[in-house]
């Protein structure tokens, strides 16, 4: 009985510990979101939603030289309403790649409502990329609303 009792304590021990580290592991990367080519369409397609998409492969010295950009970017834009920050990985999802013209690495597109709207091309720092995609979501959602706009004088 006490055998029974001390092997329950540790499976419950056990349990907690996995959940706690699966969590903690998740919300420490949550800021970023992976996108697959089954995924990608129905996320950029989401609704007054901006998408900042980083393209990699994980062989690239220039996206190696990246280091934890992306992820303290992701944890920067974390309150931000309607911006997503996302990353595809072109080693997986090549015909995806293919198909938003991906042509060299790393390349950072902005995504809103479906559509492309942005390329960056400036420096590589967080606060530069946060400046970015927070005018190009103003632009494109500014752009949305007048089309939506001049639709309803028609």
């Amino acid at each position: 009985m006490k055998g029974d009792h001390h092997r329950s304590l540790i499976t419950s021990v056990l349990l907690i510990s996995s959940i706690l580290l699966s969590t903690l592991m998740h919300d420490s990367k949550a800021e970023v979101i992976t996108l697959t080519e089954t995924t990608f369409t129905d996320k950029v397609n989401e609704k007054d939603t901006a998408w900042f998409i980083k393209f990699c492969v994980p062989w690239c010295k220039h996206c190696k030289n990246l280091g934890s950009l992306w992820e303290d970017l992701g944890k920067t834009m974390e309150g931000e309403d309607e911006i997503e920050v996302g990353e595809v990985d072109r080693g997986t999802n090549k015909p995806l790649c293919s198909k938003v013209k991906i042509g060299s690495y790393p390349t950072f597109k902005v995504f809103y409502n479906g559509e492309e709207v942005a390329r960056y091309r400036g420096t590589k720092d967080v606060e530069a990329m946060r400046t970015f995609v927070l005018e190009e979501t103003e632009k494109a959602a500014a752009a949305t609303s007048a089309q939506i706009e001049g639709d309803k004088d028609l």
